[in-house]
């Protein structure tokens, strides 16, 4: 897996000709300083900011290995590691995804990498218990999965970074995930032993705080599991050695894979990694809700990138309803909004609080991210129906583009939809249990056509209530919709 070089750098990366061991080296360049990305106003005009400075101020840095890392000149290669827990991204993947994201449109090349081998190990950070081994097809069905859904993204996010920074084209290449069950499926025990272990103290992987916390609990840890921390150090190596990547981006509870991975370069390159470090690590704070609860599928409070698992209305409208006090850090956090607009954002909330316009103003940005411009213009329409009481504005082709492929939406015939009262309408297209519910509903005027309450129990729809002459929304309380569209015998 040696890079080639050549015009596109090791192994098709762009950027500079060949360092030691396939590194790319781009001479005079100081990345951290990139003007065309980011802007600083301090009240006297724009100042160009720094990488991470701008990571800091958006509250990315939990750590750095070494501000040895500040100073650096070069362009790098960097790269962030998700195991297939599941098949799926959720929003707690974010914030490395995001991370990586900002490197690369400031002009470095990244690697997602997917642990197609470290997932049938599992990670015991941050956890009190043994995981259960995965099962190796799973593993290998989600890993594929998340190596689509990781490319997708980026794919959107770029376009979505397109339209909000001044850059180059040709900074923006294709970004493409690799699998780690690439490198170790053919390594053997005895290889492992000789490449890895024998550079390993067990001293310093006794330390390591997840070890500890679970040395001292009746259920200990598995050899299976303390090892984990020597295959995600090889990991980092094995990608330096073959590809240059000189940098590692993780969440806090992998602050100590992340040492182990530089340990590890530095015992097996024979370099003095204080004095003279070539490898870095960044971590990143866990994305948590008000309560400090972490994002994920064990906690069970997963918001899924995949519209299939999360619809994007309800991806939209999560985010709607973050509260004020998480609002402005996660603007900071998941948009590409620049200081200034994140400043004038959350002082025009601040003004009218009941509008939630920095919320909107989140949610927005962060639908087109995952789902594209399309996407965010379907949750706004839906949302706009869901809660708006006036609908003048909005066409029956934007409710059916919109709501396309939602369960809500129904076809009736023109004739059965003049005839039968509202109330046993709700019934049968599941707004309420029974026609009695749906009369219930009505007395407290929470039976709705088009956003306006039913006045009685023996109402029937006419021509006049169809937006465009084709669609009438029926609601039920907050959130329960059927969207009824027309046609003809």
């Amino acid at each position: 897996m040696n890079g080639d070089g050549g015009e596109n750098g090791p192994s098709g990366f762009p950027g500079g000709h060949c360092g030691a061991y396939g590194r790319p080296v781009v001479h005079e360049v100081c990345w951290l300083s990139n003007k065309e990305v980011s802007k600083r106003d301090d009240g006297e005009g724009s100042t160009p900011v720094g990488l991470l400075d701008d990571l800091s101020y958006r509250g990315y840095v939990q750590d750095v290995t070494t501000h040895a890392f500040y100073l650096s000149k070069e362009f790098h290669l960097i790269y962030a590691g998700i195991d297939p827990t599941a098949s799926a991204l959720h929003v707690g993947h974010l914030l490395p995804l995001m991370c990586l994201l900002h490197f690369h449109v400031r002009g470095h090349h990244i690697i997602p990498l997917i642990g197609g081998a470290t997932g049938l190990i599992g990670d015991p950070s941050g956890r009190t218990t043994e995981r259960e081994l995965a099962e190796t097809e799973t593993t290998a069905e989600n890993t594929s999965a998340l190596v689509n859904s990781v490319e997708l993204f980026f794919k959107r996010a770029l376009l979505y970074a397109e339209d909000r920074i001044v850059l180059p084209p040709e900074r923006l290449t294709d970004i493409r995930a690799k699998n780690n069950l690439e490198w170790h499926q053919n390594m053997t025990m005895m290889d492992f032993l000789r490449t890895v272990g024998v550079h390993s103290r067990i001293n310093t992987m006794l330390n390591k705080e997840s070890v500890r916390t679970r040395l001292q609990s009746k259920q200990g840890i598995s050899f299976t599991e303390f090892t984990y921390q020597l295959l995600q150090a090889y990991d980092f190596y094995h990608l330096y050695r073959n590809f240059g990547c000189a940098v590692q981006v993780g969440g806090s509870d992998q602050w100590g894979n992340i040492l182990a991975g530089i340990s590890l370069i530095g015992r097996i390159e024979a370099q003095d990694i204080d004095d003279a470090p070539t490898a870095f690590g960044l971590t990143t704070p866990l994305l948590t809700t008000s309560a400090g609860v972490k994002f994920g599928k064990t906690a069970g409070n997963a918001v899924w990138l995949d519209p299939s698992l999360t619809s994007v209305f309800n991806f939209y409208q999560y985010f709607v309803k973050t509260s004020d006090a998480e609002v402005e850090s996660y603007l900071k956090l998941l948009t590409l909004l620049s200081w200034t607009e994140i400043r004038e954002t959350m002082e025009s909330h601040k003004l009218q609080p009941d509008q939630r316009i920095a919320q909107r103003r989140l949610a927005s940005e962060l639908t087109e991210m995952v789902h594209l411009k399309s996407g965010r213009v379907n949750a706004e329409t839906m949302t706009k129906i869901m809660f708006e009481s006036e609908l003048a504005n909005v066409t029956a082709e934007e409710v059916l583009t919109a709501f396309e492929g939602d369960r809500s939406l129904h076809t009736i015939d023109r004739e059965e939809l003049f005839s039968v009262p509202v109330v046993k309408l709700a019934a049968k297209y599941g707004l309420t249990s029974s026609t009695s519910a749906a009369k219930v509903l009505v007395l407290s005027r929470g039976l709705y056509q088009n956003n306006n309450p039913i006045p009685d129990v023996q109402f029937t729809l006419r021509p006049m209530h169809l937006l465009n002459n084709e669609v009438v929304i029926l609601k039920a309380g907050k959130d329960r919709l059927a969207i009824l569209v027309a046609k003809s015998s």
